[in-house]
């Protein structure tokens, strides 16, 4: 009995039990997945750290596109090359991987460098594509395409086409909410800085703020106005600031 426990007790902790029950797929080699997750600004920050998840990235990226062609042409076979190319293109885009990767929380997971951090890198679109990318790789080396195949199915990446997750252009309240709570624990703030014209034809500008990130939208009405402004600062924390341009609140 005392053999049994010991033995148990030497099998290594998961290191990411919450992703992979998301993934529905349990790593053989977890060192793997480690890879998939670290972005290039952690290896470059850490000098110990031979690898960053760039290469497995190139490797998910055919994986995907190999998934996404077969998923349609087995689906759909009234339809012709240019429309399977089309849905091909649109189930693999980087915002349609970002918003599988943002449901599934897998930006908690990044491992990133410390600027980063400070710029919203762990919920940057491009970063959440590329690390989906990198996972979906992962997989392949670990399990095979059968594998790889399963957890394309399990993410509901096949779902991406008809916006259904596309939280990116949907919702930009939701997800600057769903931002600001992770990154800073409480909700963004909306401002309403000016409304002009008369009644019937009133431009209203709002600020939205969520944390060190600032947007500027206009409407119509305050609803209107407020979606643009968390699209403006969704935008921040996608690209970074541009030159001259502060990501901390601004007075109007």
């Amino acid at each position: 009995m005392r053999r049994i426990f010991k033995k148990l007790s030497l099998r290594p902790a998961r290191l990411f039990p919450e992703l992979e029950k998301a993934l529905g797929y349990r790593f053989k080699d977890q060192s793997l997945l480690t890879v998939a997750l670290t972005h290039r600004s952690y290896r470059f920050e850490n000098r110990e750290v031979k690898y960053d998840n760039q290469r497995m990235e190139f490797l998910g990226d055919a994986v995907l596109g190999l998934l996404a062609a077969w998923h349609f042409y087995e689906s759909r076979q009234d339809k012709d090359e240019g429309w399977l190319t089309s849905m091909r293109s649109r189930m693999v885009s980087g915002r349609a991987l970002a918003a599988v990767a943002e449901k599934m929380g897998l930006g908690s997971h990044l491992r990133i460098g410390r600027g980063e951090e400070k710029s919203g890198g762990r919920h940057r679109m491009s970063n959440l594509a590329d690390a989906m990318e990198a996972v979906m790789g992962a997989v392949f080396l670990d399990g095979g395409l059968d594998a790889a195949e399963k957890v394309f199915r399990k993410a509901g990446l096949a779902c991406c086409v008809s916006g259904d997750v596309d939280v990116w252009a949907d919702n930009p309240k939701g997800r600057l909410q769903d931002f600001s709570q992770r990154a800073f624990r409480t909700g963004p703030v909306y401002e309403l800085v000016s409304s002009e014209g008369p009644a019937h034809e009133s431009l209203f500008t709002v600020r939205a703020r969520a944390g060190w990130v600032t947007g500027i939208g206009t409407g119509k009405n305050k609803r209107e106005a407020e979606k643009n402004a968390a699209l403006d600062a969704l935008k921040k924390i996608e690209n970074g600031p541009q030159r001259g341009e502060p990501w901390g609140p601004t007075r109007a």
